[in-house]
Order: C-alpha cells, then structure tokens, then sequence
C-alpha cells in the first residue's frame, strides 16, 4: 500500500489583505475586458452591421432596429438569462458577470461615436480579435457577458442529451440566419468570421498562448529515464505503479509535464535509454501549484 492513512486537507484561509487584493486585481481586469470589448463593438462591428453571437448579437439586432442603446440593451437582455442560470452558477459569479456587464454598458457609451474603418474584412478581423481579447479576459476572471451561454450549462445539465456547444451552436444559427434577414447576408457571413475569430481569440487567453504538455511514459528503465529527465531538463517526475492490461505485469508509468518546446529534447532523453519506450503526450491548458525544480548541491 502506497498510503497507510489518509491525511486530512487543511484549506488555507486567506487573510483580508489576500483577499482585497485577489477581488481588486479581478474588477481590474474584469473592467479592463468590459472595455476592450466595447471598443470592439462599438469602433469595429456596430457602424458596420456586424454583429456577434449570443446576448451581445441579439441587442445589436435590437439595437439596429430600435436605436436603443447598446450597453442598455446588454444589460437588461442578460437579466433573464441570469436569474435562470442563477442556481447552477452561483452568487460570487452572478455578481461577478453583473459588474462586467454594468462596466459594458459604461464603457459603450464612452467608446460610442469612434469609427475606426469602414472596410468590412477589417472589421470582422480586428473586430474578432479586440471582441475575442476583451471577452477572453472577462471569462478568465470568472464573470460573463453572454447569458445563452449560462442557460446552456443550465439547460445542458437538465437535458442531457444535448451537449453545451451544441446549444450554443443551435442558439447562434438562429441569431445569424435573424441577421441575414434583418442586416444582410453579407454582413451575417462577416459576423460569423467574427464570431470564429473571437473564439479563437477567447481560446488563446483561456488556455495561454505558452501551452505545456504532460507526457506518460512506460519503460522498464524508468528509472534512468527518470533520473535524466531531472538532469536534463531540471523538471521533477512522478512514478505511477500500472498493471499491463495484456501481460498483466505491473509497470511504472513515469509521469511529466513539460513547455510544449522541451518535447524534442525530451523525446531524444528518452530514446537515448529505451528507444522502444511507450510515450503519450496530450496538451495541458493550465498549470497551477509548485513545479518542483531539481536542487544544486
């Protein structure tokens, strides 16, 4: 047996100066997103009937038709969408997505007149990648802008059957078929360059433009293997004890997580002990706690 009992997890209490700091530097970038984003919308996509998907779509359509205004519309279209999704998401994000789109609706109206290019490849482009940004950073302080999004999850866990992206999708269709209706189908097809690039966009800033990889290996010189990877690239690993489903032998899985560049180097380490080792790779979006480094003596 690996453990002979269990420890019990002791959570650690931040004092009230953490947790100002943690709360403030979240508004900050919360803040900061809700602006990012309204430039988009408002110097990129509005003065050229480009809309995106979701809540911020619908109130540009409505917007289009009715000359409300946009920060307005986000706001009071979201509310329903919240106080449904309200349950399963909790208070601290609720009130988290309420304060970014309040910040929205402040900053729309700043940005609201700024014309940047009436070339519409430009707009869907920039627009996306601004739009993308902004979003991305809201969403990675752990607050929203977009509520079909939030009732998806809902409705998702309800249902079953269907996945949360698939009601995404199904709800965008319905927002972009409107828009060809309503703006053109020009200016649909460039919303929905817009909406691709911003979700790549959104991506990016989610997970972190420098990806880590975490590699598996199984040899029986894990040993060495281990020992090496230490020495060479000064990043601890762990040791798994498997049992090989055909053999029926146990094995030791050796256990790593690396910088997506190091994956050369790491292959070449390996190979040089045990060319005919079993390695698996898969991308990780996010890495948190200590990596514990090798230590000079």
């Amino acid at each position: 047996m690996l453990f002979n009992q269990k420890k019990k997890t002791i959570p650690v209490k931040k004092t009230p100066a953490e947790l100002f700091k943690q709360y403030f530097s979240r508004a900050v970038f919360i803040t900061l997103g809700a602006f990012i984003t309204a430039a988009a919308l408002e110097t990129f996509l509005l003065p050229n009937n480009i809309i995106d998907g979701g809540v911020i779509g619908i109130s540009m359509m409505v917007h289009y038709i009715t000359k409300w205004n946009l920060g307005l519309l986000i706001f009071c279209i979201n509310i329903p969408f919240i106080i449904i999704a309200f349950k399963n998401l909790g208070i601290k994000f609720i009130l988290h997505t309420l304060f970014a789109t309040g910040m929205l609706a402040i900053a729309t109206n700043i940005f609201h007149g700024f014309h940047v290019t009436e070339d519409l490849i430009l707009s869907a482009v920039f627009g996306g990648i601004i739009l993308g940004f902004g979003v991305g950073l809201i969403l990675r302080n752990n607050a929203s802008l977009d509520g079909t999004e939030m009732v998806s999850i809902t409705i998702s866990k309800k249902l079953r059957f269907i996945s949360v992206g698939e009601l995404l999708m199904l709800i965008n269709l319905f927002i972009y078929v409107g828009a060809g209706f309503l703006l053109g189908w020009d200016r649909a097809l460039y919303s929905i360059i817009t909406y691709y690039i911003a979700s790549k966009v959104i991506d990016a800033v989610l997970e972190g433009l420098d990806k880590s990889k975490s590699v598996r290996i199984v040899s029986e010189h894990y040993r060495e293997i281990g020992d090496a990877i230490m020495k060479e690239l000064n990043t601890s690993v762990t040791y798994i004890r498997t049992l090989g489903g055909y053999s029926r032998q146990e094995k030791i899985l050796t256990y790593c997580v690396v910088n997506k560049f190091e994956i050369p180097k790491l292959k070449d380490v390996i190979h040089s002990l045990d060319p005919k080792a079993f390695i698996v790779t898969e991308d990780v979006h996010e890495v948190e706690g200590v990596r514990v480094k090798r230590k000079n003596h």
